[in-house]
């Protein structure tokens, strides 16, 4: 059975740090692609960043340039999202997720449909 698990989150002051984790299970999820996306209250699923499966691409939503990281840890096969110089405007609740294919080594995958497998989320709030 396949499983997301995220955690990391909390309740951070303007211009903190937070890193939220995504442990995977149930498949050798280390080369496929996988992404991280965020849901505000009211608003639609969107897509933070996304790496392609081998993690030769990425994308970062324009929002986040700059300020957010994604990486992994294969032998753990874990997938961080590392982010720094945070704003309210991030508060959301912070999902990961994978593709049962595997995904495109080409083009990240950028909307939520193309999605298969995720997590049960987890609260980021960034107080002004």
């Amino acid at each position: 059975q396949v499983q997301l698990v995220e955690s990391g989150g909390g309740l951070v002051q303007a211009g903190g740090s937070l890193r939220l984790s995504c442990a995977a299970s149930g498949r050798p999820f280390s080369s496929y692609a996988m992404g991280w996306f965020r849901q505000a209250p009211g608003k639609e699923r969107d897509v933070v960043v996304a790496i392609s499966r081998g993690g030769g691409r990425t994308y970062y939503a324009d929002s986040v340039k700059g300020r957010f990281t994604i990486s992994r840890d294969n032998a753990k096969n874990t997938v961080y999202l590392q982010m720094n110089s945070l704003k309210p405007e991030d508060t959301a609740v912070y999902y990961c997720a994978a593709p049962w294919s595997g995904g495109s080594q080409y083009t990240p995958a950028t909307e939520p449909a193309q999605y298969d497998y995720w997590g049960q989320g987890t609260q980021v709030t960034v107080s002004s």
